[in-house]
């Protein structure tokens, strides 16, 4: 092959490194946002957090502490230029006396002050705020250290404990526990029976939380009336019913429960209502689910009539270049030490105009949000518009990449509570004026006529259909299903209650 040289023109697009950090800085949420900025304070000296939007008080409180400390070390300053010019030896001579009364005491003569106790901050170690929640096992080992029981018995209750899920519930069987003991220790388990693995989880089944320990929910709610007292009325009625007819509750079948059991409307009624109070997870008392926080990055606020949108700027810390070493770099010299300032103060400036541009962005898309949405801060969720990514693309000239990456994991703080931006778009049903209605809306819709059916005969889909024809929206029976399973609402058989 010949070798040759060619020219050639054309346009492409290059991902500059200040351009990438624009964008990546763009899709963090508030929390991945702060954990970038201390990185970014960490690794970079010329950047340094701004501390001048400290409140006006806090300032005063400075200066006169300040003010304060001053004159302590003049007035100090002073007294030690005494001290040591004046009368240095006389001094002492004239405040110490020469004899003591035998009677007296040192604190007649001289004042005495105590030591300072320690503050909080003198003797404070790490992990002494630190809490952690027992679980529930640790909770079940606890209870069964203070049981007295054999060797055996003892390895087959913690295995037991082992199995048991954070509902409370056993999730191996019996029957695969003895097998398992016998397999791996034949000397010692080689001749038992499922009767002692039976009488090992039936004293952990008195532990508490009650009802923990059980196989199925069956068992679980017996556990449960099984510990009320002998005189809770129809406690053995709601025994027998959740031991034998529990599907038939789940079903609401009421007609058959009654047939069967021999109970009239008010006594299943009751049964009912005392099933129902009962706790279907046990577990969950002793190990709750961890709280997660949110950290709204925008804040909505009615402020004289008006729909008011801003930042808010707990969610970042405020940001700025360190005056010192910058005016170090403005020396004209080629020393490695100017080129490393260079350096980071040109990453400083990107840094800080990528947040500046993520800030801006963000208020801008928050903003035409709030705008088109004027009839959801008013009324509620019935007056949700539909709109879409390319509608707020198209308003604040952006492009759908860019609204998408502003509005994920960004969450908008309003008085009907926060929500994440993304929760402002949904897709359009049209309706008979021609117009469109948001899916949002349409569910609000929904949850509000099942909220107010008549509990012995609920509202059917396709019911519920013609009801929002006649209120001018144009909805299938299988897009009714399609919003109900998504709001968890059950079907209509499954809502069915006794009056």
């Amino acid at each position: 092959m010949k070798q040759s040289l060619q020219l050639k023109i054309g346009q492409q697009l290059t991902m500059t490194p200040q351009l990438q950090q624009a964008i990546r800085l763009l899709q963090l949420s508030s929390l991945d946002l702060q954990q970038e900025i201390q990185e970014a304070l960490d690794s970079n000296p010329l950047l340094e957090a701004d501390e001048e939007h400290d409140t006006g008080a806090e300032a005063e409180a400075d200066s006169r502490e300040s003010a304060s400390s001053n004159e302590t070390s003049e007035n100090a300053s002073d007294q030690d230029d005494n001290w040591s010019d004046d009368q240095p030896d006389d001094h002492w001579n004239e405040q110490i006396p020469a004899e003591l009364t035998t009677d007296s005491s040192w604190d007649d003569t001289f004042q005495h002050q105590p030591a300072p106790a320690p503050t909080r901050d003198d003797d404070w170690t790490p992990g002494d705020n630190d809490t952690v929640e027992d679980s529930l096992q640790d909770h079940l080992l606890w209870q069964l250290n203070l049981t007295p029981m054999s060797d055996d018995d003892y390895q087959i209750a913690l295995a037991i404990i082992d199995s048991v899920d954070n509902d409370g519930y056993l999730t191996t069987s019996t029957e695969d526990l003895l097998e398992h003991f016998q397999q791996q220790q034949p000397d010692t388990f080689g001749d038992a029976e499922l009767a002692e693995i039976e009488a090992v989880l039936h004293r952990l089944q008195q532990f508490d939380p009650t009802g923990v320990c059980a196989r199925n929910l069956n068992e679980c709610l017996q556990l449960q009336l099984q510990q009320l007292p002998e005189d809770t009325p129809l406690r053995n009625t709601a025994i027998r019913l959740v031991r034998d007819h529990l599907n038939l509750l789940g079903s609401h079948d009421y007609r058959t429960l009654m047939r069967r059991m021999r109970l009239k409307e008010t006594d299943l009624q009751q049964v009912i209502t005392l099933i129902q109070s009962l706790n279907p997870k046990p577990g969950g008392i002793i190990s709750p689910d961890a709280a997660q926080y949110v950290i709204p990055d925008v804040i909505v606020r009615k402020q004289h009539g008006q729909w008011n949108v801003s930042l808010n700027q707990e969610a970042s810390p405020k940001l700025k270049i360190n005056s010192q070493y910058a005016e170090m770099v403005r020396r004209a010299d080629n020393s490695a030490d100017n080129t490393y300032l260079k350096n980071h103060l040109q990453e400083a400036r990107w840094f800080l105009k990528s947040l500046a541009s993520r800030n801006e962005t963000l208020l801008k898309v928050a903003t035409e949000i709030v705008a088109r949405q004027i009839d959801f801060f008013e009324e509620g969720e019935e007056g949700m518009k539909p709109m879409v990514l390319h509608d707020i693309a198209e308003a604040v000239d952006m492009h759908e990449s860019t609204i998408s990456r502003v509005t994920t994991q960004k969450f908008m703080h309003t008085p009907r509570g926060i929500f994440e931006l993304k929760y402002f778009f949904s897709s359009h049903v049209g309706t008979s004026d021609g117009g469109a209605a948001s899916s949002t809306a349409i569910r609000a819709l929904i949850k509000k006529l099942v909220s107010g059916e008549n509990a012995a005969k609920p509202l059917s889909d396709n019911k519920i259909a013609q009801l929002l024809k006649e209120q001018g929206i144009n909805v299938a029976r299988r897009t009714v299903a399609k919003y109900r399973e998504a709001m968890n609402i059950p079907p209509s058989n499954e809502r069915k209650r006794l009056v």
